[in-house]
Parts: structure tokens; C-alpha cells; sequence
């Protein structure tokens, strides 16, 4: 028992002494999200694929592994595992990170020279109890902003029952195997499967210099990348996370995307409303410093189409708005907004949110938004005057719509990066004065 207890001991030592080093490495350091997903409960069409879905439960004896893409550069990482929607405890068995192959998202084979053991508290494994989250001990992990990483979990029980934690729209690839796969160079054997959605990782950290901070956006599926490239990495903010590399200032902020597919600010839908997840999503998130706000799209769309229905949704959605900025402002940081993109569409078939009563909300809104500047936002981006056709302003611009008439295309998800103003970083540096 003696020995035993030594040997604890020593390990504790060691990996205080290892955190220790690491964090002299960088001057005034803090954690700050380089990547983050909005976790959701998972639906039943978005469980994993047979044969990781049993009758009790799913991932008994599985093995994910899943590849993301960080926004801003580290040496030294945290991982966080979130059983958040989750009824039954999580055992996670072994984590690993590692860094794909050549660079490339959703793909199994990993540099195996880069692969690390992630530990928690000092332990290879660990209990998620239900509605919890797990933060890994730090990882000597370099790799540069715009680079995937591959992050693969063993689980030897599963997950009892089927409420499990995941995000649907990852727009990225995620592998599975049976056994314990963490240290394998690429999923190979006769039984692996492939889906497009992340499971149980919410958010990875990095260890940077007190400059840098993390630029947090609260959307929906426009933002959420619907009508990107899976496995492109082309989503909007993806693509304002390209740019922000390019100049000396942005370059020190990650671009982290808090959105969902169906999301909206009033009622919860695929994942909580929007007013319900701000603590969460945002204030909760490591180094938050500028925060972004572009949703009510969904308000609009599925709210009844009579005057009556939709005035109750343009009163609401202006007081949802500024309690939305009241509580960012109180830890005085700056908040953004965007206005709502058309979907106004010749074919209501095509796009059902299509009416005209929709369309005078959407317009209601996105005044009040705009005379909003400097008193409930301090910025606006008008991303409907960016996307809409100067040809009728009520649709799309054919040039960047999806097809759907209510999503952009990759070109215009491209448009609307390059159109952002990177001068607001500079300008909200300081933060704002958290009075109202």
C-alpha cells in the first residue's frame, strides 16, 4: 500500500512539474478556445450508424475518432468532453490527440509521431456524470492556427440509454471502430463506419499569451455551415478565421462558432434557444473577448404567417435581443450583430418560411437593428445588404444562394468573410464599459 501510495505521488509530482514548464512557456498566459461546438441532444436520425447503436445504449467497446479544425494556433491544449444532454453517466476509458495526415479533415490516419495520451486529473479515464463536463490536464501539443487535429476516444462500456451529447452538423467526417483504437495510425478493420457529426467534444483550449481571445458567434444554420463542403472547412466563420490570419491584430483571435442547425432565440428547437445558452455558450467559454450575435431567422420562419403571430415575434425577439446584450455587456464585452438574411423565394414549396407577413417581420428587425448601433450593439454587420439580390431585395442573390433560397453557398459564405469589417477587433480591443 506503501508503494502504491508513493507511486501516486510521484505521478502527481511529475505532472505538476510538466504543467509548471508549460506554463512558463508563455508570457501572461490564459486558456482560450481555439475550437468549440454547440452541444446538442442528439435526435435519433444523428445516433451513430450500425452496428454502434445497440438496444441499451450506443459506442459499447467503440472507438471515434474525429477531426478539428483550430482558429488559432497553441503549444499547449485542454480538452473538454461534455455529457451536458446525457441521462446516464459517461465513462470515457483513453483519449488521445493527434494530427491528421497531411493536414486533412475527416479522415482516420493520423501522424502517429504527434500522437498523445490525454489524461484528466491524472487519470487515463473518467466518469462524465449526467448533464457534466470534463476538462483533460494540459497537453504539450503544438500545431498552428488553420490546422486540423484528430481527437479519438475509447469507450469500453458505451454510454447507457440513448440520450447522448453530440453536434449533428459537423460538417466533417467522424470514424469508428471497434476496441480500443486510440493509438491505431487509421481505422482499417472490416467493421468501421463513418458519420458526419461530432460526439461528446466541446471544446478545445489553448495556452497563449494574455493578447489573445476568442471571438464567440451565436447562430443558427446559416452560420452552423448548412450548404458548405463537408470535410471543407467552409463555413462562414471558418473562412473569417482564414482572414483574421492575415493581419498582425486578428490574427491573435479564434473564431468560435456556438451554432446549430434550427436554433432559434426564442424557443428551443435543435438545441437550446438562444436567450437559454448564453451563459453556456458563451460567458462560460475559455478567453470569450468579442462576442457575435445572427439569428431570429428561424422565430420568423416558424412562427404562425398572420400579422397577429408575427408582431408577438418582433416585440419578442427586440426584448430577447437586448436582455442577449445586457448580459455580455455585464462582463464588458462587446457585442455584434447581424441582420437576417432574405428568404424570400417565387416558390413557397421551395422555401415554406417565404410569406409576406415573414417578410415585413424580417424587415422590422432588421431596422430595428440597424438603428440599434452604439446603443443596444455595439456593431452592426449587415450581412442582408452583403447576400440580398439587387434585383428584388426580398430573395437571395442568385450568386450566393444554395439552392434553397435561405442558406448561402460556399461563395456566399466567402462573401460574407470577406465583407466583414476585421477593423472591430481593433476598435473593441479595450472591451466596453459593462453598464448596460
Amino acid at each position: 500500500m506503501l508503494f502504491l501510495n508513493t507511486l501516486v505521488a510521484l505521478a502527481a509530482t511529475v505532472l505538476s512539474a510538466s504543467a509548471a514548464s508549460l506554463e512558463k512557456r508563455v508570457h501572461n498566459g490564459h486558456w482560450v478556445n481555439t475550437w468549440a461546438s454547440m452541444p446538442q441532444l442528439t435526435e435519433p436520425g444523428n445516433l451513430p450508424p450500425a452496428p454502434y447503436n445497440g438496444t441499451a445504449g450506443v459506442f459499447v467497446n467503440a472507438t471515434i475518432r474525429q477531426t478539428l479544425f483550430m482558429s488559432l494556433g497553441a503549444e499547449q491544449i485542454r480538452i473538454r468532453i461534455s455529457n451536458a444532454f446525457g441521462v446516464n453517466d459517461l465513462p470515457i476509458t483513453a483519449v488521445t490527440v493527434a494530427l491528421p495526415v497531411k493536414n486533412t479533415a475527416g479522415i482516420s490516419e493520423i501522424q502517429t509521431k504527434t500522437l498523445k495520451k490525454v489524461t484528466f486529473s491524472g487519470s487515463s479515464s473518467i466518469i462524465v456524470p449526467n448533464g457534466g463536463l470534463v476538462v483533460s490536464d494540459p497537453i504539450d501539443f503544438k500545431f498552428e492556427a488553420l490546422q486540423n487535429i484528430a481527437v479519438t476516444i475509447y469507450l469500453e462500456k458505451g454510454q447507457d440509454g440513448f440520450a447522448i451529447t453530440s453536434h449533428p452538423g459537423s460538417r466533417t467526417t467522424s470514424w469508428i471502430s471497434f476496441g480500443n483504437q486510440v493509438n491505431a495510425p487509421r481505422f482499417s478493420a472490416p467493421d468501421v463506419a463513418s458519420t458526419a457529426h461530432w460526439y461528446f467534444l466541446s471544446a478545445v483550449e489553448g495556452w497563449v499569451n494574455g493578447g489573445k481571445g476568442a471571438f464567440v458567434i451565436v447562430g443558427d444554420s446559416i452560420t452552423d455551415g448548412r450548404g458548405s463542403t463537408t470535410d471543407g472547412n467552409n463555413r462562414w466563420p471558418d473562412l473569417l478565421a482564414r482572414n483574421m490570419q492575415k493581419k498582425h491584430f486578428t490574427r491573435q483571435i479564434s473564431v468560435i462558432n456556438q451554432a446549430a442547425g434550427g436554433n432559434r432565440i426564442l424557443d428551443d428547437g435543435l438545441g437550446p434557444n438562444a436567450q437559454g445558452r448564453i451563459d453556456r455558450d458563451v460567458l462560460a467559454q475559455s478567453g470569450t473577448k468579442y462576442v457575435m450575435i445572427f439569428e431570429g431567422v428561424n422565430d420568423i420562419g416558424t412562427a404562425p404567417a398572420t400579422k397577429e403571430a408575427q408582431e408577438v415575434v418582433y416585440q419578442r425577439l427586440v426584448l430577447a435581443f437586448q436582455q442577449i446584450a445586457t448580459r455580455v455587456h455585464t462582463f464588458k464585452l462587446p457585442i455584434f450583430a447581424a441582420t437576417i438574411t432574405p428568404f424570400g423565394s417565387p416558390d413557397p414549396n421551395l422555401q415554406p418560411y417565404s410569406t409576406p407577413e415573414r417578410e415585413n417581420t424580417r424587415l422590422r428587425i432588421n431596422d430595428w437593428i440597424r438603428k440599434s448601433k452604439g446603443k443596444v450593439f455595439d456593431a452592426v454587420i449587415d450581412f442582408d445588404a452583403f447576400l440580398r439580390d439587387p434585383k428584388n431585395a426580398t430573395q437571395l442573390n442568385p450568386l450566393y444562394d444554395s439552392g434553397d433560397q435561405l442558406h448561402p453557398s460556399v461563395t456566399g459564405y466567402q462573401y460574407i468573410a470577406d465583407k466583414f469589417p476585421l477593423d472591430l477587433f481593433d476598435k473593441f480591443e479595450k472591451g466596453v464599459n459593462g453598464f448596460n
